[in-house]
């Protein structure tokens, strides 16, 4: 699951979202003939379904009070499930609920987006300002390593399943009121600063987001596949990646009860010094990890395929000889 926050696609949130939304408008544009409104992709949120451009556009663009000329006037939030969740979501659901699910994981998503900033009366997606689209398709950008190297041209559709939702979030709250940032990453360690704007903490969103997909779609990730992990691996000390590599070799055998869970927490919150710390815990826990580490390791023994094949063959020959039963 990718979730990435950023200003914008058009590279500007400080002024009107027009560009932005009219950007977002680029899989109708290209729609045209006499069912064109039976295949135009609206806008959506957690209360409607039916949301046109021209609406989003005047709601985002009015809804800046006390905000400066040189503030953030929205966010674009892009929810990309993988090709393994998107595989997942096609099998259960087919095209068509697929994308109904993608809106539906949307509002669960922007409600960790507004419990995030931990302000009063800020819980749900009912108490932002904020409109979902789904697109179908992406595009090669110059950008991309296939542009570059001659494979792809800019602008070509992507291969695969790229079904995924863009979201345009106002900075202020549904009452025009409140000052919400996710640019304030302090994590609550200004309390001054967090008051005022609300803190924010993007590696609890976006791993918030991935379980609330687990969770929704009833979908079994491994170790390796989720943020946690990646972002240990990328940002962790070399003890936590140490550590977070040990117990994802340890995950693999389902057949435990070793909370690989809370271990992977513990390890990305820095709980535990170094290995032996941290097996000395699993085990005042009641999570064996010693005992699974010193269990020999069964191999299965090596058949030569010659002498396979030529017993086979004569097993065959006396079977056809009536010499086996």
């Amino acid at each position: 699951m990718y979730i990435n926050i950023t200003a914008s696609e058009t590279g500007n949130n400080k002024g009107s979202s027009g560009a932005l939304v009219n950007y977002l408008e680029k899989e109708n544009n290209l729609k045209t003939g006499k069912n064109l409104d039976q295949h135009y992709e609206n806008w959506f949120n957690g209360v409607r379904n039916n949301v046109k451009r021209q609406e989003v556009r005047v709601k985002i663009d009015n809804n800046i009070a006390k905000l400066g000329r040189d503030d953030s006037k929205f966010f674009l939030i892009n929810i990309s499930p993988s090709q393994k969740e998107l595989e997942h979501l096609f099998n259960r659901y087919g095209e068509s609920g697929a994308k109904e699910k993608l809106k539906e994981l949307a509002v669960k998503i922007m409600d960790e987006y507004a419990k995030n900033f931990k302000r009063p009366g800020i819980i749900t997606n009912n108490h932002l300002l904020w409109f979902g689209k789904v697109e179908n398709y992406r595009y090669y950008k110059h950008t991309d390593k296939e542009v570059k190297n001659g494979t792809k041209q800019n602008g070509d559709r992507k291969e695969g399943q790229q079904m995924h939702v863009q979201v345009i979030v106002s900075r202020k709250d549904l009452s025009n009121k409140v000052k919400l940032s996710p640019q304030n990453t302090s994590k609550g360690r200004n309390e001054q600063h967090s008051a005022k704007l609300g803190q924010f903490n993007r590696s609890a969103f976006k791993q918030s987001g991935e379980e609330v997909f687990d969770n929704l779609f009833k979908f079994d990730r491994g170790l390796k596949d989720k943020f946690i992990y990646a972002n240990v691996m990328k940002n962790g000390t070399p003890e936590q990646k140490t550590q977070m590599q040990m117990i994802s070799e340890l995950s693999t055998d389902i057949s435990r009860d070793i909370r690989i869970d809370s271990l992977s927490k513990g390890i990305s919150d820095g709980l535990f010094s170094n290995v032996s710390d941290m097996m000395t815990i699993a085990k005042d826990a009641g999570i064996g990890l010693l005992e699974i580490l010193m269990e020999p390791v069964y191999e299965s023994p090596q058949v030569n395929s010659a002498d396979e094949a030529e017993k086979k063959r004569r097993k065959k020959l006396q079977r056809s000889q009536g010499f086996t039963r």
